[in-house]
């Protein structure tokens, strides 16, 4: 008698389906609260990559155009004509000489020019020159970081609303069963795991383009820092 009791109540426990760890299944068993979370994980995913593969692009050509473009200025003998040349290039090394050339033209075009003062507007040009190409290549950097700061709480909310709504029917039920629980964890689950995969390339692709935009501030300052020792020996001249 006891043995036959043991085996009807192992009966049931047996006969559950194993809960599947597809990511579709959980997804299609999931909490309509996850599914949106899920939804809205994913396009940021898709947004965060989008913003990765064009922006490391735009930080790698910008440096390579500026290394260029500097390689050949400090090798032309004369200023002007270079910069009649090739000036208007859409080049962030361009822009810093042109912010240089076209204050050194109207500071030196005073009869009575001041020199401390002409450096000092040199020094400020060239400096907000590079300040403005920078802030203009890092400008979606800072979607990378509110999406990686941002995606793991809003995956953990998702899966914390999601487990008080499964939660409801296991409560209400006398003979909960481990399955009935487990399926609605499961799908719970789903919810954090998708924020920090949102997350995880974000927060490290940050960190990363920061270094290249970083890199490519410092060479544009050595540049301007090179213009303002040329244009400081022209005042002494």
């Amino acid at each position: 008698m006891m043995l036959s009791s043991l085996l009807a109540a192992a009966t049931p426990a047996a006969a559950a389906a194993p809960i599947s760890l597809n990511p579709v299944t959980l997804f299609m068993d999931a909490d309509i609260i996850v599914k949106l979370v899920m939804i809205g994980l994913l396009l940021a995913s898709v947004w965060t990559w989008s913003i990765i593969v064009s922006l490391s692009a735009k930080i790698r050509n910008a440096r390579k155009n500026s290394a260029s473009f500097e390689e050949a200025f400090w090798q032309a003998t004369d200023m002007e004509g270079f910069y009649k040349a090739r000036g208007k290039e859409d080049v962030a090394s361009a822009q810093v000489l042109s912010a240089g050339i076209n204050e050194w033209r109207r500071s030196t075009a005073k009869k009575n020019m001041d020199t401390s003062g002409t450096r000092d507007r040199l020094s400020t040009a060239m400096s907000s020159a590079v300040a403005g190409a920078i802030d203009k290549i890092s400008d979606r950097l800072n979607i990378l970081a509110t999406i990686g700061s941002v995606a793991p709480f809003v995956g953990l909310l998702g899966g914390v609303g999601s487990i008080v709504r499964s939660s409801a029917p296991v409560a209400g039920d006398q003979n909960p069963t481990p399955a009935v629980a487990a399926r609605g964890l499961a799908g719970a689950f789903s919810a954090p795991a998708s924020g920090f995969f949102a997350a995880s390339p974000a927060v490290i692709a940050n960190t990363r383009l920061s270094h290249g935009v970083n890199r490519l501030e410092a060479r544009l300052h050595r540049f301007a820092d090179g213009l303002y020792t040329t244009f400081s020996r022209e005042l002494e001249g």
